[in-house]
């Protein structure tokens, strides 16, 4: 499972609020509330995060394995 708990640190390190990336950035809100809800993103977004934050695939999301 990945999961973007990351994200949201990275965010605050950063000193952007989500409110920046919806209005300057253009991210949608139903990505943002996927994003929060670890749901289904494309890789666009990912990509566009990582430039606008100047970071890492691994500073936003992690791969977290689930026991069966």
């Amino acid at each position: 499972m990945i999961v973007f708990d990351r994200l949201w640190q990275t965010l605050k390190e950063k000193n952007i609020s989500q409110y920046k990336l919806i209005k300057e950035y253009s991210i949608s809100t139903g990505q943002l509330d996927r994003l929060r809800k670890n749901g289904n993103v494309n890789t666009y977004t990912l990509d566009t995060l990582c430039r606008i934050l100047d970071c890492d695939l691994s500073d936003i999301a992690e791969y977290k394995k689930t026991e069966e």
